[in-house]
């Protein structure tokens, strides 16, 4: 899918003896969205703002390094490299005496030698582009501006990780002139570095730079044209986050300090073998105590009491992506943590008092948020016609954002109507749910409508798999110690399916007597059948009264 950008300049900081300046340049393609403040507390930005670099740049898939390309030049210039090394042994002598002479022509024999050198370079980066297109590019953030605070979005590399730093406008002096609306802003790697400059004794302005929408473009060569074609699953990651947020889910807080000791930890070991999970164990009006496997190391939250209405144990994965706090620990004053169940994705709510950071993190690292989980399926919704859905979304625009409670009272509409039209919205990437402030919030997450029907499912089998599901065509008829066995009926024939999971919850063995899959057993992945099974026993698990 590609995304078009068009800005007037790059964004920047200015940094001076008693002041610095913030400047996003925006999306001139996209409507005029503008904001400009003084921050309070620019030490917190300036940590914020470096989290959220972090979660962009985040990627922890495994990237063995290919060397067989090295090792069939070193074999085939390892002879002739030996074989010049002894002649220039033998001529060094002779070349120190002339030593002189070689220097005055260093520059030219330089430019001589350097160009093979520069070629075969050109050559390396022009195939690492082609094998390896994600080193090229970073999704650039969405930046949203609304009546009550100013939000950036971003989400990471291996696509398991998401941030959202929202910043309230009691945390700034001086708001000038805004336009709500939303837009992406250039954020190159170089501005990151620029972000480490900003001091508290300086006065700090952040800009979403507006001239660039009252310039004529008679030119268009003027602007910085970017395009950049992004994998679907990007997108519908995006998507899967805003249906995610809007699930129940066990929510406990943790003191800072908690997280620390626990980030602590996980610095101080490296764990080589499964399972890897990180275990919460909750007990109402007891210190929440999270247990590290493999090694069974327990840390205790002393400062952190669990008040839920019952005692529980969840487990979940990907921990290492809990580090991205590091740097909002001494600056936050309390974390708040949403978890949907075991194995299911978890964010993170830092309060940094006037700002909050959202950190969503996918059921694991490995499982990226558009992999597997549906979480726009594992909630109810009632069908809503178009006519309506439109009403819902007019209103939400007006006010920007809302609880579903208050548009269900001016729409006269039921609330279940409205959490429907809602939650379309949000698969359209035209809404998201705010999980700090616990209201939803128009928000476009492109120019252009997304085409839905192409990003929906990530194959093929998993449509299918999901058209079983909502077609009561899934049975399971046992799911005991890691083992579930069922049957799902297709158009011609019932097939038993049977799964094993492992320690890690993921699917260690699987058996279908469907073709496609006793031709490709697990190599390609798991079939339609298997894939409805595992769904239905997800969905089985996790269900929750969702009103």
């Amino acid at each position: 899918m590609e995304f078009s950008y068009s800005y007037a300049s790059s964004s920047s900081v200015t940094s001076g003896a008693d002041s610095s300046a913030v400047s996003f340049s925006p999306d001139l393609k996209r409507q005029p969205t503008y904001f400009s403040g003084k921050l309070r507390l620019a030490n917190t930005f300036r940590e914020a703002v470096s989290a959220l670099h972090d979660v962009v740049v985040s990627d922890l898939r495994f990237k063995p390094k290919d060397k067989s390309a090295y090792k069939a030049w070193l074999a085939q210039h390892e002879e002739q490299e030996l074989v010049a090394a002894l002649a220039k042994g033998a001529q060094l002598q002779a070349e120190v005496t002339r030593l002189d002479a070689e220097l005055r022509d260093l520059d030219r024999r330089f430019a001589e030698r350097a160009a093979p050198f520069l070629e075969a370079k050109k050559r390396y980066f022009n195939w690492l582009y082609q094998v390896n297109k994600d080193f090229w590019f970073v999704l650039d953030p969405v930046i949203t501006v609304h009546p009550d605070e100013i939000f950036f979005e971003c989400f990471s590399q291996d696509e398991s990780s998401y941030g959202r730093l929202g910043a309230s406008y009691e945390y700034f002096e001086d708001v000038g002139e805004l336009a709500c609306g939303t837009t992406n802003v250039d954020y190159s790697s170089a501005l990151y570095d620029e972000f480490q400059k900003i001091r508290s004794y300086k006065t700090t302005t952040l800009t979403v730079d507006p001239t660039g929408f009252g310039v004529k473009t008679t030119n268009e060569d003027a602007y910085k044209e970017v395009k950049i074609d992004l994998p679907d699953s990007w997108v519908r990651g995006f998507l899967q986050v805003s249906s995610a947020m809007s699930l129940p889910s066990l929510t406990f807080e943790l003191h800072p300090m908690d997280v620390h000791n626990l980030c602590f930890v996980l610095r101080r070991h490296k764990e080589k073998q499964s399972p890897r999970a990180l275990r919460w164990h909750l007990t109402r009006g007891q210190p929440v105590k999270a247990v590290l496997e493999p090694w069974e190391i327990e840390v205790p939250c002393p400062r952190s009491i669990y008040t839920g209405s019952e005692t529980t144990e969840v487990r979940t994965w990907g921990r290492r992506r809990i580090l991205i706090l590091e740097r909002l620990i001494p600056i936050a004053r309390s974390f708040r943590v949403h978890l949907l169940g075991k194995g299911m994705p978890s964010f993170w709510v830092a309060d940094l008092g006037g700002m909050t950071f959202t950190l969503g993190l996918s059921g694991w690292t490995a499982n990226d948020w558009s992999a597997q989980g549906q979480f726009d399926l594992l909630a109810p919704r009632k069908v809503v016609d178009e006519p309506t859905k439109r009403r819902v979304f007019e209103a939400l625009k007006k006010k920007w954002f809302a609880k579903p409670d208050d548009l269900a009272r001016d729409l006269a509409l039921d609330r279940a109507i409205v959490l429907g039209a809602l939650g379309a919205w949000t698969q359209a990437g035209r809404a998201i749910y705010d999980l700090s402030k616990d209201v939803y919030r128009a928000r476009e997450l492109s120019r252009e409508p997304l085409p839905m029907e192409k990003l929906r499912f990530a194959s093929e089998r998993e449509a299918n798999a999901m058209e079983f599901v909502v077609k009561n065509a899934v049975k399971i008829t046992k799911q005991a110690g890691g083992q579930i066995t069922g049957t799902v009926s297709g158009q011609r024939r019932s097939y038993p399916v049977a799964i094993t999971l492992d320690a890690d919850d993921r699917i260690r063995a699987a058996d279908c007597q469907c073709n496609w899959h006793q031709h490709n057993q697990l190599f390609k992945g798991p079939c339609e059948h298997i894939l409805a099974l595992r769904l239905a026993h997800a969905r089985g698990s996790e269900r929750r009264s969702w009103w």
